[in-house]
């Protein structure tokens, strides 16, 4: 029997002999984790797992003591850092242990939205402008160049963190608002782009070398006048009621097959450009002329049963037991 060691920060392994009817998808805050070990244990490997903070000692004992064939890396930052994640894929490469997701090269360029966006300018492939400022930068209004409605976010977050309604400004005044709470409410730095008014959807790649894009999965509001004017908030993804209120819900595109091929043709190659590997989620606009703009790339994406990316693999047949030993299969070192 094949041994994997899950990875995973302290606060979210999951409590042991849990029951599935426990667990609350919108309140739980380890249901990925839970989702993850569940798979694993269908799929009969033995498992250990570990959790990890800001001291990375135990992870080096764990390998020097147990030696797992696999490391299932749910790890987003380190030290609170989530542009520390790479070093620990680093260090599994050190030890020539397989480990699942991204290769280092993929979390540091992927991460770093700004430098994402700078490598995808350079392959010519279509990207909100924007521009950065430090946490302790002071403020600049944007290049004239760039045109009303913005969206300010963290440099580095994920899963929305930061965001809100008033993430997105109309003004100058608006801008320097909510440039200054990213800065001095959140501590983080800013990045500041254009807002793509259009219909979001998120695409799932497997794969290192040979890749197979999931079908493209549309985010939709059924209870808004304006859907192509929202923003995918933090409240919009983890609050109940209000997902409930806005009609909330994800479901396969319906797209005509030229738009669909162009959509899957330009997440390749941002897959590639950003030379990600395993597993990523790769997130779109599209306006109402047809551009398909890059809004992020995602390695290592929310993995949990009922996400996005397993429902897009669900949709074509792989089951949750198959996508998470499919995501063991392209594991590397």
């Amino acid at each position: 029997m094949k041994s994997v060691l899950v990875i995973m920060h302290q606060a979210l392994v999951p409590p042991e002999n849990i029951k599935s009817s426990e667990v609350d998808r919108f309140l739980t805050p380890w249901v990925t984790e839970y989702d993850v070990i569940s798979a694993l244990k269908k799929n009969k490997y033995e498992i250990r797992t570990l959790g990890i903070d800001s001291d990375i000692s135990p992870l080096v004992e764990e390998i020097k003591n147990h030696r797992p064939h696999f490391v299932f890396n749910l790890l987003e930052q380190f030290n609170n850092d989530p542009a520390m994640d790479y070093h620990i894929v680093t260090l599994l490469e050190l030890h020539g242990i397989r480990y699942t997701g991204s290769n280092p090269k993929g979390l540091v360029l992927a991460r770093d939205k700004a430098l994402s966006k700078k490598i995808l300018q350079y392959h010519r492939i279509l990207t909100p402008h924007f521009y950065t400022l430090k946490q302790n930068e002071k403020f600049k209004a944007p290049h004239k160049s760039m045109k009303y409605p913005m969206i300010v976010k963290c440099l580095f977050e994920e899963a929305s963190y930061g965001i809100a309604q008033k993430s997105v400004v109309n003004n100058l005044d608006q801008l320097k608002e909510r440039v200054e709470y990213i800065q001095k409410t959140l501590e983080q730095d800013v990045i500041i782009e254009e807002f793509i008014e259009g219909k979001e959807y998120y695409i799932g790649v497997l794969g290192n070398n040979r890749l197979k894009v999931l079908p493209v999965w549309e985010l939709v509001y059924k209870n808004v006048e304006a859907p192509e004017k929202e923003v995918y908030t933090a409240r919009a993804k983890w609050n109940k009621s209000y997902r409930k209120r806005k009609g909330i819900d994800h479901q396969r595109a319906k797209l005509d097959k030229e738009l669909e091929a162009r959509i899957i043709k330009v997440v390749k190659r941002t897959y590639k450009a950003l030379s990600l590997s395993g597993y990523a989620r790769i997130d779109i606009r599209v306006d109402a002329n047809q551009n398909i703009y890059i809004l992020e790339a995602n390695p290592n994406p929310n993995i949990s049963f009922d996400d996005e990316f397993a429902m897009s693999a669900k949709n074509v047949g792989l089951s949750y037991k198959d996508l998470i030993k499919k995501v063991i299969t392209l594991s590397q070192n």
